[in-house]
This record gives C-alpha cells, structure tokens and sequence, in this order.
C-alpha cells in the first residue's frame, strides 16, 4: 500500500498555532504569578502601615509626590491631624452601608499653617445626614485616620458628581476643594478612625484588595497545557497517516 506523505502545509499551519498558544498563554500565567506576588506585597506593606503608629499628615512639601503615581507608597498610613473644622464647607457623598443608604462627611481641617485637609469623618444614615442631626465639633481637634487618595475616576456604574447642585458621589478632593474655593489643599483626604457611637462613625475604611491573580495563573497555564495537547494529538493523526 502507498503512504499517504504528511500533510507538511496543515503540520506547519498547526505548529504555528501550537507555537503562538502555548508561547502565548505561557506567558500570561507568568504574567499573573508575578502580579500576585506584587499583589502579596502591597497586602503586606498596606497592613503594616494601618496597624503601624500614626505620623503627622503630609504636608506641602510632599503633596506633589502623592498626587503623582508614587502616591500609592503613602495609601493607608496612620496619620495625626490638628486644626479646626470648617462645617461650612463639608460635603455629603453618598454611600451604600451596613446602615442602608448612607452619606459620607468629608469636612475640610484647617491646619495651624494654614493648609486644608479634607476629612472623612465617618459614615451617617440617610435620614439623620438629610437632616443635619449628627455632630459637628467646635474649636481645635485632634484626630487619628488613614490617609486616602483622590478618588479622581469614576467607577464604571458610579453615578457623576454634579457640584453645582452640590450631589456627590465620589470622594475627588479636587473637584471638592475647587467647588468650595478652598486653597492650600491636600491632594489627599484622610478617613478618620471611630471615635464613639456618635454619628458620623469613622473607622469604616475597607482595606481590602482583590487577589485572583492565582486562578488567572492556573487557568493561563492550563489552556496553554490543552493547546500542547491538541498539537500533540494532530500530530501523532497526521504521521499515522503518512
């Protein structure tokens, strides 16, 4: 019997294929293995710094650092504050809860220097943020909270802050500070930590980071395993048809 020659046109149309699959989804599980390691670490640098002892917030001095990329390198540290509430100014951001609906109460601090740093001072229900029926302390204080950065994007759902109607949505500390003409501000708003069951309520800060890197990992490598299997089983069809 004559042997049919391999089909050497579709082997090689295969192989390339093979090649670029394997090659391919290999290095997207790499990829993902090096991103949760990267992730592993900031989980471990961030919960060093929430549990590690509170420093004087930033001033103007590094306020230009934070509001570029490194600024992710300050996210989350302890920080003290001291100055005077400007309840004038503060702004309700709404906010989803374990309360119901909610808003956030970003007021603005002013320093002894004369510097503005916003505020979250925690989180108030609906009802009593609508009617004013939380407290607003007078005089100097000092409080412990972790710094944040400008929430700048809006998240894909997110509705968009209309600062003309004074309805917010976001906690974006230059769209808050320009709509409220406040100068000298941090490019950074700070959550502060619970203090009693007064409202607004602090301490209500999320530290939590998505980590899914490993099963990106293992499904990259397992589809560059069927995309090996598949070349191997065309392969062995192809020469025993030779």
């Amino acid at each position: 019997m004559t042997k049919v020659s391999p089909r050497w046109p579709r082997l090689l149309l295969a192989t390339l294929i093979a090649v670029i699959g394997i090659g391919g989804f290999s290095w997207l599980g790499v990829w993902q293995v090096q991103r949760l390691h990267w992730k592993l670490d900031l989980i471990e640098r961030v919960e060093a710094r929430i549990h590690a002892a509170p420093v004087p917030a930033p001033g103007p001095e590094a306020w230009a650092e934070i509001a570029s990329g490194a600024g992710t390198q300050a996210e989350y540290t302890r920080v003290t504050l001291a100055g005077r509430y400007l309840h004038d100014e503060e702004v309700l951001i709404y906010t989803p809860s374990d309360y119901g609906p909610a808003f956030w109460v970003l007021t603005p601090l002013l320093r002894g220097d004369g510097t503005v740093v916003l505020v979250n001072r925690g989180v108030v229900p609906e009802a009593e943020a609508r009617a004013g029926a939380f407290l607003r302390p007078q005089g100097e204080v000092r409080l412990t909270g972790l710094l944040r950065l400008s929430e700048d994007h809006r998240w894909l759902f997110a509705r968009r802050n209309a600062p003309e109607a004074g309805t917010w949505y976001r906690r974006d500390v230059g769209s808050i500070t320009e709509a409220k003409g406040l100068a000298r501000a941090a490019p950074y708003f700070v959550d502060a930590e619970r203090v009693g069951d007064a409202w607004p309520r602090g301490g209500r800060t999320v530290v939590r980071f998505r980590n899914a890197h490993l099963s990106y990992a293992l499904t990259w490598f397992a589809l560059a395993a069927v995309v090996a299997t598949g070349y191997v089983l065309v392969l062995r069809l192809e020469l025993r048809r030779s």
